[in-house]
């Protein structure tokens, strides 16, 4: 979608959510709804926010370039996102299926040692996941990184340390309302660049979707995608 529009002279995307998460209409308060979100569509006001491009390695070995508008990640969130996308969800509903996914995925993954630099900043260690937020939402409604705001220039960079089940558990039900931060095995960082590198290639994603693996780069392109969002 956002690889077709940013930077289109005069396109405006007008979302009708029927997706599995439904996680970038949310920091927008684009209803669910199929007739709200359709008088957003026609008379909502236009908002311009900046979109994220990824410079990763793809599945076959050979470099590879895309955007993204809502989050991207490098580690474990990949791993849940392919886990759900495969999976039949239609039972479950969104929230749930990714729910599920991230238990078993986090049942099974081992963390990685990972450098991680954010414009000067730099940060290397034992990580499970690096979270890269133009918008706030993934997985089916976290409010994972509360206070991104997509028209910024900057991304809310979220370092996920080495954290175990029981941390998971007591932490979980705080990330659905956004009250998890600060957290001692976390760090939120803020940057319009960021480079990720591993000692193994982790997963890459990109609005939920899986491209490729690390090493990846992250650049925030300034306000080029027009959304309708209501008034």
């Amino acid at each position: 979608m956002v690889n077709g529009l940013a930077g289109t002279d005069g396109a405006e995307l007008a979302i009708i959510p029927r997706g599995t998460g439904g996680d970038f209409v949310r920091t927008f308060g684009i209803p669910s709804r199929l007739e709200d979100a359709v008088r957003v569509a026609l008379e909502g006001t236009t908002r311009t926010i900046d979109v994220g491009r990824a410079a990763y390695q793809s599945w076959s070995g050979a470099p590879e370039e895309s955007y993204f508008a809502n989050i991207a990640s490098a580690g474990m969130s990949g791993a849940v996102a392919k886990r759900t996308n495969e999976a039949t969800r239609a039972p479950l509903g969104g929230k749930a299926a990714y729910l599920w996914s991230t238990l078993a995925v986090f049942s099974g993954w081992r963390n990685s040692e990972v450098r991680v630099t954010v414009d000067e900043q730099v940060r290397a260690g034992p990580m499970f996941d690096v979270i890269v937020a133009n918008c706030r939402y993934l997985g089916g409604g976290m409010k994972i990184c509360p206070d991104a705001e997509p028209d910024d220039g900057l991304f809310d960079v979220l370092l996920i340390g080495d954290v175990t089940k029981l941390d998971l558990a007591r932490t979980m039900p705080r990330i659905y309302r956004g009250t998890h931060l600060p957290h001692p095995k976390a760090e939120l960082l803020r940057g319009a660049v960021v480079s990720v590198e591993a000692a193994v290639p982790l997963p890459v994603e990109l609005d939920g979707e899986q491209p490729g693996t690390t090493p990846v780069r992250f650049e925030v392109v300034p306000r080029v995608l027009k959304v309708r969002v209501p008034g």
